[in-house]
């Protein structure tokens, strides 16, 4: 199984889990699958595509597993490309390989960088990264004559990036494609939205992602019915349930769930222990979970809320509860401000949100 390759860690590859492009198996999305089949053997497929759904369910992947398909099956009228059923791509075939080793010319990624300065990927996607794929783009197409951007994630373009991408997109070689993953579509730039064709995915079932992370193989295949019990806090996204198995992640979100449910009473020092756990260089990995724990919890109870009749004051109060936590997430990621006074802030404005 391939692991991650010599040089700066991938902004898109979590741990050294197969990274999408090496990953040709593909759970859960057979309908969005048949989509892109089906536009591109009747030659209408759109120029640009919104990739959307939850974070860790597999967009990345069906956006490269299409990439693969278009290199191998390069002219849509060909009686291969009209017999096929799926988008797989024997992984004995040249466009496997190139693909799983970036050794081609027409497949462009545009993701979050690494900065050599800090020793971490840039907090977005930088207009000078659009500028310099915006170059490459333009020149000379390899096999098959198709260009493929893929953007994972245009979440995490900022607003001059977004500009000059949008601007690639108006403007655009012939027989180019953008695939553009989206674990919040609605944060895309509108122009930007206008311009492509949405494919939402859905959360995977439980039974799904065991499968996709017993496809992986060892030593991720191993771990028996602590994957089922990861899968199932997971809410159908293989990367949280890989996260979750990493280590003590399990008891650790355990506890930050306790802290969460016991609100609007906050246990201050256990949120004081969880905020002394979660600072420092070396835990971005009990932070993430934290951040994916904090989100499931909120999702939870703003549907348990409107489900049971709560007044629409009472939604909106929790609505800009979350706006105020990312806010605070976004500043703390970018300006490395003190993640304890982060995890602060999130149980006080979230009790009085509760108490509300």
């Amino acid at each position: 199984m391939s692991k991650a390759p010599a040089g700066p860690p991938e902004s898109d590859r979590f741990d050294e889990v197969p990274h999408p492009r090496e990953t040709l198996a593909l759970f859960g999305h057979a309908a969005a699958e048949r989509e892109l089949l089906d536009a591109y053997r009747r030659n209408r497929l759109a120029q640009a595509w919104i990739i959307g759904g939850p974070e860790g369910i597999g967009k990345a992947t069906l956006a490269w597993r299409f990439a693969r398909f278009l290199l191998a099956h390069p002219d849509p009228s060909a009686p291969d490309a009209q017999a096929a059923d799926t988008l797989a791509v024997p992984e004995s075939h040249p466009a496997a390989r190139r693909v799983a080793t970036m050794a081609l010319a027409d497949i462009f990624l545009l993701r979050r960088e690494w900065n050599e300065k800090t020793k971490k990927h840039f907090t977005e996607i930088r207009v000078d990264d659009v500028r310099e794929i915006t170059r490459a783009f333009h020149q000379g197409s390899g096999m098959g004559g198709w260009r493929v951007a893929i953007i994972d994630s245009a979440d995490d373009l900022n607003r001059s990036a977004a500009n000059a991408l949008l601007k690639l997109i108006e403007e655009p070689p012939e027989r180019s494609l953008f695939l553009l993953v989206a674990h919040q579509p609605g944060r895309i730039l509108p122009t930007i939205r206008s311009r492509c064709r949405k494919l939402m995915l859905g959360a995977l079932t439980q039974e799904e992602t065991v499968a996709a992370v017993e496809a992986l193989g060892p030593p991720w295949s191993e771990q028996g019915a602590d994957i089922a019990a990861a899968a199932a806090r997971a809410e159908g996204s293989v990367r949280e349930t890989l996260r979750l198995l990493g280590g003590d992640a399990m008891a650790f979100d355990t506890t930050v769930g306790r802290l969460l449910q016991s609100l609007p009473r906050v246990d201050w020092l256990g949120v004081h222990m969880l905020a002394d756990r979660l600072t420092g260089r070396d835990n971005e990995a009990s932070y993430e979970t934290f951040m994916r724990a904090l989100e499931r919890h909120l999702d939870a109870r703003v549907k348990t809320l409107s489900q049971g009749g709560a007044p629409p004051a009472r939604l909106i109060g929790y609505a800009r509860a979350w706006d105020d936590i990312r806010s605070l997430a976004r500043e703390t990621e970018v300006f490395n401000f003190d993640k304890k006074a982060m995890v602060l802030g999130v149980f006080d404005r979230l009790a009085k949100a509760e108490a509300a």
